[in-house]
């Protein structure tokens, strides 16, 4: 195991001297403390966050819907320390989420970090994803894992994010939901739920539209979010979930150079009107959960689920560009269909609860790809069918070794295999793709030849890996424990990584292999009172065969494998009630991502010699901040409900492509809201106002990593605002 840094070291030392001074003024009244957060994705059973050796956080509902639009998970989950979420302002892309550093390279939404929506997965098996699914009017909580136990959930490096759906209410109950803001932007939802018998059921229905803070960038999203649970006699229940989501031809502004965004910030790229830059996205997901006690002491859990997802995404390619007998176009579409399956058994007693189960991912892609003619779809330029599956087994245990040990381990084996079949054939012996004439392919005025042709690219490849991951927790006091963990993550490539070659040859990037991480980390968990906590983590985070942006134009990435990488970083959290009904929050993080080893990249397509560039060692890893804070300071008045806020979110900069030649300034933003609760019999209203970006910051909500044409910053809103209203009532 390679050492920490001496830096590493001496804030861990500071974090156990810190607990020591607070275990001298313990109190076992603190045994109940109201700030412990109960997760389930950590342990994969309900435990107390304060108990677990590792790093996981929960968002509650009260955080995730009071005073918030409820559209995007930038508006909460970057006061959770370690994650930053970059807001690229546009439907037609997904949000990216980091967690300790990984997921910064992904060009479209989430890859690296596995998502769940109430225990089914939100992401692929290749580990894309996307948390435009999540729904957050319905939500109870997220929980964001990071670090070592993350391992357990098999094909990722970063961590998992995962949301819960709220119980209904004992009655039944309906809220109608109505807030407008800046850039012609209106939101309309209602929100039912209660208890009927054994069954209890919650559901959700909103409607979300904008014009955009930038230029083109128009855009809707619509989605309903549902869950039954019945109970099927004392010890069993059976749980359904369904989840659609519709974003109808969103306009996408694209990337802005520097000068660009220095004439102005709300324009889009010249390119994006000229390409008409858009997608439509489609998306229905269900499945069912059984869960039954079998014994006092043995629960057995199953899961099912099946879904389907369309895209249509039109790209910003030159006409010269996708000419070529092996470009595929400037329209990407996909029809997906996912199904998976898990089973899970588990076993508690006083001393140890073991988990063992096994889960399998499949999905099934017809990718097709066609000419754009400035934003109208042309002839067929690619067709194949692309299926990858996920399928592990795993097992983890907590152990209570002494009054004052606990030992928690787990162990997964995970095996992913990718299988492609071309159907688009161009050759002077075979032509499954329809063509224009004798000779030619479609979509290309080319001729075909020997050494012009587009082959048969059908291939498969399989990854597979055992991931370990054990911690230890000691109990300094009933109000400190102090933690320490181990754990070794593996991440495949996405489809989309694999799906073009760096030498701008046909065929899938079979040659791209996975990383793999080793996962360091020490930490404290302390009560301060009944209702404060402080949480400290260190960590380090080695990574070989680190996969890297090969080159990026045309509007087409590929991707390789560099040498290593690290992550070494601190995480602080601190949560705080106060006299006169104040409370308080601060997340902070340092993170130092950067490459150990050079390597070589390319600034086109085919990657040729005079392209060639290198990337010195020592490089910070691009999309991610070396320092982050979120802080949040709020009142209440008891009389009139009267709730007041003030955030605050510090970024340092962030670099944009990996020579670190440039970058997006660091910044400051600081947010308020305000708003009132009344209540008149089974009536229940609330109405809420909220300025962001308070002080008009000129900031870079996102960066495009490596952008070959320099076009890396995603300008973030201007000083705007909502304001919003909500009616519920109670049916008695």
């Amino acid at each position: 195991m390679r050492r920490a840094s001496i830096s590493a070291f001496v804030l861990c030392a500071a974090i156990i001297l810190a607990g020591k001074a607070l275990a001298q003024q313990k109190s076992s009244g603190n045994a109940g403390s109201a700030t412990d957060q109960v997760v389930v994705s950590a342990t994969r059973d309900e435990r107390a966050s304060f108990d677990l050796p590792l790093s996981i956080d929960s968002i509650a509902a009260d955080v995730l819907q009071s005073q918030r639009a409820m559209v995007n998970v930038s508006e909460t989950l970057n006061r959770v320390a370690g994650v930053v979420v970059l807001n690229r302002e546009t439907y037609a892309q997904e949000q990216q989420i980091i967690l300790r550093g990984f997921g910064s390279r992904s060009q479209f939404g989430v890859r690296g970090i596995k998502l769940l929506a109430d225990g089914i997965p939100a992401s692929t098996p290749d580990g894309q994803g996307g948390s435009g699914l999540f729904d957050l009017a319905s939500a109870a909580r997220i929980e964001v894992l990071r670090g070592a136990f993350s391992t357990l959930y098999g094909n990722h490096s970063g961590g998992v994010v995962e949301i819960f759906t709220e119980d209904g209410p004992p009655d039944p109950t309906g809220t109608a939901m109505v807030s407008v803001g800046s850039d012609d932007s209106w939101r309309t939802g209602v929100k039912f739920g209660g208890q009927s018998g054994t069954l209890n059921y919650t559901g959700s229905l909103s409607r979300y539209e904008t014009d955009g803070y930038r230029d083109w960038g128009r855009a809707r999203k619509d989605q309903f979010n549902a869950r039954l649970r019945e109970a099927i006699g004392e010890r069993s229940s059976l749980t359904v979930v369904l989840n659609y989501m519709n974003l109808p031809d969103n306009l996408d502004p694209l990337g802005l150079t520097a000068a660009e965004m220095a004439a102005s910030r709300h324009q889009a790229s010249p390119v994006a009107r000229t390409f008409r830059t858009r997608r439509s996205l489609d998306n229905l997901q269900g499945g069912a959960v059984f869960e039954s006690a079998i014994t006092d002491a043995d629960a057995v859990r199953i899961m099912g689920y099946a879904g389907t997802r369309s895209n249509e995404q039109y790209l910003a390619i030159p006409a010269a560009t996708q000419n070529g007998i092996l470009h595929s176009g400037g329209v990407s579409t996909f029809d997906r269909d996912v199904w998976g399956s898990g089973l899970r058994w588990t076993h508690r007693s006083d001393v140890v609860t073991w988990a063992t189960g096994g889960e399998y991912e499949r999905a099934r892609d017809a990718r097709k790809g066609y000419l754009s003619d400035l934003g109208v779809r042309g002839a067929l330029k690619r067709d194949e069918v692309n299926t990858v599956w996920q399928a592990g087994v795993y097992t983890q245990t907590e152990w209570r070794l002494a009054d004052a040990w606990r030992l928690s381990a787990g162990l997964r084996y995970t095996k992913v295999r990718f299988d492609s079949q071309d159907r688009f054939i161009c050759t002077t012996a075979l032509i499954t793709a329809p063509g224009t004439a004798p000779g030619s392919c479609s979509g290309s005025t080319a001729v075909i030849t020997a050494t012009t042709q587009n082959p048969d690219d059908s291939g498969s490849k399989s990854y597979d890996a055992w991931t370990p991951a054990i911690g230890v927790l000691y109990e300094l006091s009933g109000s400190v424990h102090l933690y320490a963990n181990f754990g070794r993550s593996f991440e495949t490539p996405t489809f989309i990584e694999l799906a073009y070659r760096p030498d701008g040859a046909s065929g899938l990037n079979f040659d791209l292999q996975s990383n793999r991480s080793n996962h360091y980390e020490v930490g404290a968990k302390m009560r301060l009172g009944a209702q404060s906590r402080l949480n400290l983590a260190v960590f380090e985070i080695d990574t070989r065969r680190e996969i890297v942006t090969a080159t990026n134009a045309g509007g087409r990435t590929s991707y390789q494998n560099a040498g290593d990488s690290q992550r070494q970083g601190a995480e602080l959290t601190f949560e705080g009630h106060f006299p006169r009904n104040v409370t308080g929050y601060l997340a902070a993080t340092w993170l130092r991502a950067r490459f150990t080893d050079s390597f070589r990249a390319c600034a086109g397509i085919p990657c040729t010699a005079a392209q060639q560039i290198v990337v010195p060692a020592g490089n910070q890893v691009p999309g991610v901040p070396q320092y982050t804070a979120y802080g949040e300071l709020s009142w209440r008045h008891a009389p009139t409900k009267l709730t007041m806020a003030l955030e605050a979110r510090w970024s340092s900069r962030i670099r944009a492509n990996d020579l670190n030649t440039a970058s997006a300034r660091d910044y400051l933003v600081a947010n308020l809201r305000a708003g009132f609760e009344q209540q008149a019999g089974s009536w229940k209203f609330s109405e809420f106002v909220r300025i962001d970006n308070v002080f008009d910051e000129a900031y870079v909500g996102a960066v495009y990593v490596n952008d070959a044409n320099g076009r890396f910053y995603a300008p973030a809103p201007a000083r705007n605002v909502l304001i919003g209203v909500n009616a519920g009532v109670v049916f008695r």
